[in-house]
């Protein structure tokens, strides 16, 4: 491995220094150790927004201000609102700053629902499979609710695919043997080699597992070659990595809110259209998808919004769209390419410390001990992925990783886990600092060293308990 300059505590504070995004941090409620489980004084070291964002100031006023409107001006409050954010058009400030984030036309996005509910109703769209085209490509290490949601489509249509099709339907993406990601080539090879079946490929912007983002815009054009249509999980992608729907042409695609968004816990998702994508007439109808100047006309006969707010059901939830807004505006004054530079060099620095430190596992390395405590990154290097970094915590299983992280914890980093060795490590650009990258590295060196200890102690043998364990000690 080459040598690497070491960044410093006082290059650390440098950096925050003259870092011109430095002032964000100040827009957010940053959680104390103590909210967070640990033991100590003063603010958490927040690196789990890949997974939930953090309370911004703005998002606190906005949705006090939704209660007192809801306490004053009751159902007015859906036509006249002394903010101008009319209930009925909650949605309407939003969809100009998704379709910036995501690369999109206005008319392309829509804000509604939630991730898995729009996944299944734009498969009952656009899915729509024949005798000799049916198949559905999707990572096999995908997230569960995708897995899920993909696997359950083919079965709807059992009218027209045998029952050996719907056992066939889905091709899970895998690995090569010994490798953690997916190569572009060999995601390529499958769409050729499977070329004259495929009705769809979907997959994640970025891996919520290992945060690998694919290279989507060179399997999208091998996608369309051979006939199928290209859809995309962007929950860890959206606010997190630059993303060129309209430019890659992406036929359609779903994303969260909570977390790079902040707009908190299960909060509202959206979902992007190609403008021009036919779904066959097989659109699943609601009111909020009427055509928004006669919505409340209740005719009985469907007239869809044009391009993506037509695939919309119900009226948009206020309280989880109202946080969101806070972020977007944030982001919009801000600028998301500054925030996509600034995360590259966040997330560099995390990896120059980690690949410094004496418990790093260099996997490229042959001779490298992967049975000793430590830890080897999953995620591949820039330009591979957002700012999410997935760690392995050797040695795998026996509890070894639960142990790891709680101790983490303890000390006030917050990260979150996944089993049975994974630490998913990820500083957010807007309010994680470079010198809050330097600690952590330090906590999670102590947390192995201890590990390390505790195993001499206890001649080598691990509690499969894991979180127990630490309360004990």
């Amino acid at each position: 491995m080459m040598s690497k300059a070491i960044p410093s505590a006082e290059d650390l504070a440098r950096l925050d220094r003259e870092d011109p995004l430095n002032w964000t941090r100040d827009e957010f409620e940053i959680p104390t150790i103590k909210a967070c489980g640990g033991e100590g004084d003063g603010d958490a070291i927040y690196f789990c927004g890949n997974s939930l964002g953090l309370l911004s100031r703005r998002a606190r006023q906005h949705v006090l201000e939704e209660l007192d409107v809801w306490s004053t001006s009751t159902v007015t409050g859906h036509f006249k609102h002394p903010h101008g954010r009319p209930w009925k058009h909650v949605d309407a400030p939003l969809t100009p700053h998704l379709a910036k984030i995501v690369g999109a036309k206005e008319e392309e996005v829509a804000h509604s629902s939630t991730l898995t509910s729009n996944i299944h109703n734009l498969f009952t769209s656009f899915y729509r499979p024949t005798e000799k085209r049916w198949k559905i490509v999707i990572e096999k290490g995908s997230f569960p609710s995708d897995w899920y949601a993909i696997h359950s489509h083919p079965q709807l249509h059992d009218k027209i695919l045998s029952p050996e099709q719907i056992k066939e339907a889905v091709i899970g993406l895998e690995p090569r043997e010994g490798e953690e990601t997916l190569r572009t080539e060999d995601i390529l090879k499958v769409l050729d080699d499977n070329k004259d079946t495929i009705a769809i490929v979907w997959l994640p912007l970025v891996q919520y597992y290992t945060g690998q983002l694919f290279d989507v815009a060179a399997i999208a054009p091998k996608v369309h070659e051979i006939g199928a249509l290209i859809g995309l999980d962007m929950a860890h992608g959206i606010g997190n990595v630059e993303t060129k729907l309209n430019e890659w042409e992406v036929d359609f695609a779903v994303w969260c809110t909570y977390k790079y968004l902040n707009a908190g816990p299960a909060a509202i998702g959206g979902y992007y259209i190609r403008a021009g994508l036919d779904d066959g007439g097989r659109r699943l109808a609601g009111w909020w998808g009427n055509d928004a100047a006669t919505r409340f006309q209740m005719s009985p006969d469907f007239q869809p919004t044009p391009g993506a707010k037509g695939y919309q059901h119900s009226c948009t939830p206020v309280l989880s769209s109202i946080p969101l807004l806070a972020t977007l505006e944030l982001i919009d004054k801000v600028g998301f390419s500054n925030m996509v530079a600034k995360g590259r060099r966040l997330t560099g620095t995390l990896v120059t410390l980690l690949e410094t430190s004496p418990y790093y596992i260099d996997t490229s390395d042959p001779k490298a001990d992967q049975s000793k405590v430590g830890f080897k990154i999953l995620t591949p290097p820039a330009p591979y992925r957002g700012t999410q970094l997935s760690i392995a915590i050797t040695p795998e299983g026996h509890g070894t990783m639960p142990r790891v992280f709680s101790r983490m914890i303890q000390r006030g980093l917050v990260g979150d886990e996944r089993q049975p060795s994974v630490i998913r490590l990820s500083p957010v650009v807007l309010y994680n600092r470079f010198e809050e990258i330097g600690r952590a590295v330090k906590i999670i060196e102590q947390a192995l060293k201890e590990e390390e200890e505790w195993q001499k102690t206890n001649g080598g043998e691990v509690d499969l308990k894991g979180h127990d364990l630490i309360s004990k000690e």
